[in-house]
């Protein structure tokens, strides 16, 4: 199978590029590589690496953390002149951890064409493989650098019911895990992907306290990069609900049907009807 791309003059391309296999990149990537007039990169030299693997001879230009402010309006005025231009990051899909935000958010605002060429990312990677659910995810990136800020981002994350995605580093992933502890608990279930599609992929699920022990065991197993998947909050079926609630249930409940009072607070807490309506049953019984 072949592809082909029709280059557009005054456009920037958000190209990902594989975050370990070079197998991974797509066919419509390769062909925005070789024929948009400038590339810019997180990382020139890195980047050569890749162009030169996939024979792709471009101008580079760097665009990375520290400069990216600056350089976005450069960039722009390169677009408006009627050159395409190619985003990269060193793997992966720019902007996801990556340098990209500011440039892409300046050409929205002073009308530039921006489009996407998607592929390779190694939160949605980690977390298709993960067994925990993903109809609803937050991805958190990179945590704090110190544990009392790390802790306190943590702790506001305590109640999430959807599923936690992290990104995490060899010289921080045993301290970040020991935080999640204090704040999630030990059994909390945790799923750990590391350098994802390298010949030494590696994907486990434990708790964790069960993971930092496994971790422990093998300084090797501390190296590389790292995403966590962490399953959400889960409200037990006993746990007392919202006051607050129960008492706008009781109100409605004198002017209203249960069962239309019951939806209408359901919809104001986010809590499930079938609980409320139950609710609303038992009180009557006990005020019969």
């Amino acid at each position: 199978m072949t592809s082909s791309i029709i280059i557009e003059p005054s456009t920037l391309y958000i190209v990902a590029t594989p975050i370990g296999n070079l197998g991974d990149i797509t066919l419509r990537a390769i062909d925005t590589l070789k024929h948009v007039d400038l590339i810019a990169a997180e990382d020139t030299r890195h980047s050569g690496l890749l162009l030169q693997h996939l024979s792709i001879h471009a101008k580079l230009y760097p665009l990375h953390d520290h400069n990216e402010q600056q350089k976005a309006q450069q960039l722009v005025e390169k677009l408006k002149s009627g050159l395409s231009i190619a985003l990269i990051s060193d793997a992966g899909t720019p902007l996801i951890n990556d340098p990209g935000y500011h440039l892409v958010k300046t050409c929205r605002e002073q009308n530039i064409k921006v489009v996407p060429i998607p592929g390779a990312c190694a939160a949605i990677a980690a977390l298709c493989v993960s067994g925990l659910p993903t109809d609803k995810f937050c991805y958190e990136g990179f945590l704090p650098a110190k544990s009392k800020a790390r802790i306190d981002y943590l702790t506001q994350l305590q109640q999430e019911t959807r599923t936690l995605v992290f990104y995490e580093s060899t010289h921080r992933i045993i301290d970040s895990l020991h935080d999640m502890v204090a704040v999630f608990g030990k059994d909390k279930s945790i799923v750990l992907a590391k350098e994802l599609t390298k010949s030494w992929e590696t994907i486990v699920q434990l708790s964790i306290s069960e993971l930092i022990m496994w971790l422990i065991e093998d300084e090797n197993r501390q190296k590389g990069e790292f995403v966590l998947i962490l399953e959400g909050y889960k409200k037990s079926s006993d746990e007392a609900l919202d006051p607050t609630a129960i008492k706008l249930l009781n109100r409605l409940q004198q002017e209203l049907p249960l069962k239309k009072a019951a939806a209408i607070v359901a919809d104001v807490y986010g809590l499930k009807k079938n609980q409320l309506y139950q609710l609303g049953l038992d009180n009557k019984s006990e005020q019969n």
